[in-house]
């Protein structure tokens, strides 16, 4: 006598377990074991401090007043809001490339960029010559302006009272993001 095998249908624990929704993302094949070692490290372990992904599904609109604002002597602006500008599209170029985090020295102080602002961050942007960058020395991060003369690559504090970063053999330099974006607050 022959034992009947069914394959299919229903069965009580079998399939996909539906813990939370996922998502397919493409990654360089080349940081695969890097991002498989973050994601299995103990949960509380942090390697960049305030980090923030930012939501893309979010919409908030937000009225622009036709007339620009006079930044020396006044003059007469009219109460017209012609047209809404949604934040998203205003300040995210690609949304699944894109990362906010807070500024924690003062040696960008010269362009403007104190402790606590936030920097918005492009990873799909190929950094440039004078660019403000996200950088990783040696597992270090850092923001400065990249510069590049030649095949030399440097970054350049935007105070005196912190030196440029120039490379010594050895050491590794990774460019983590673009900063494309900064949001101050003013109170």
């Amino acid at each position: 006598m022959s034992e009947i095998i069914t394959h299919g249908g229903f069965r009580i624990g079998a399939g996909r377990k539906k813990l939370e929704a996922t998502k397919v993302i493409r990654v360089p094949a080349s940081r695969i074991l890097e991002i498989k070692d973050y994601l299995n490290k103990p949960k509380k372990e942090v390697e960049i401090s305030d980090v923030r992904q930012i939501d893309p599904i979010t919409h908030l609109e937000i009225p622009l007043a036709v007339e620009r604002v006079q930044a020396g002597f006044p003059s007469p602006a009219q109460d017209y809001i012609d047209q809404k500008v949604d934040l998203n599209e205003h300040l995210i170029r690609n949304a699944n490339a894109t990362f906010m985090v807070r500024v924690n020295s003062l040696s960008m102080l010269n362009i403007g960029l104190d402790i606590n602002d936030e920097l918005i961050v492009d990873r799909s942007l190929e950094p440039k010559h004078r660019d403000i960058v996200i950088a990783c020395i040696d597992n270090d991060f850092t923001v400065k302006r990249l510069m590049i003369e030649g095949n030399e690559r440097w970054l350049k504090a935007e105070s005196p009272d912190f030196p440029d970063i120039h490379f010594n053999e050895g050491q590794t330099l990774e460019i983590w993001g673009v900063v494309t974006r900064v949001i101050k607050s003013f109170r």
